[in-house]
């Protein structure tokens, strides 16, 4: 995929992540688009799916473990359905995209990325 056309610069949008990560806190939509300097909207919030799977990409290209997970609703904690529709199906996850196994699911991945980036500079 192409940087062109993404809501924000990818670079910047990994660096977002990488704190949030190395702080062990996920970070919600509306706070990322915020730091962008965006106000939430829908619209906004899908075009910030596409930089975050593109971060994904390039972090698995280096080996290091996947950021989007981190991005969550304010309202229960858990990524949108952008990242549950490549997320689920490359965890093997069959479960509703909500709920205790969804929320089992998240926290180790999740942990994965605090785990690596505990300590460690971007």
């Amino acid at each position: 995929m192409s940087e062109a056309g993404l809501l924000a610069d990818p670079g910047e949008v990994r660096a977002i992540l990488v704190a949030s990560a190395q702080a062990g806190q996920a970070i919600s939509y509306s706070e990322v688009l915020e730091l962008l300097g965006h106000h939430f909207t829908r619209p906004k919030m899908r075009a910030l799916c596409k930089v975050l799977s593109f971060v994904d990409d390039e972090a698995e290209a280096r080996g290091e473990p996947e950021l989007a997970v981190l991005v969550v609703r304010q309202s229960d904690g858990l990524p949108g359905q952008g990242w549950w529709v490549g997320g689920a199906k490359k965890h093997g996850f069959t479960g509703l995209w909500n709920g205790p196994k969804a929320a089992k699911l998240i926290r180790k991945i999740q942990g994965q990325a605090f785990d690596y980036w505990a300590g460690r500079d971007a």
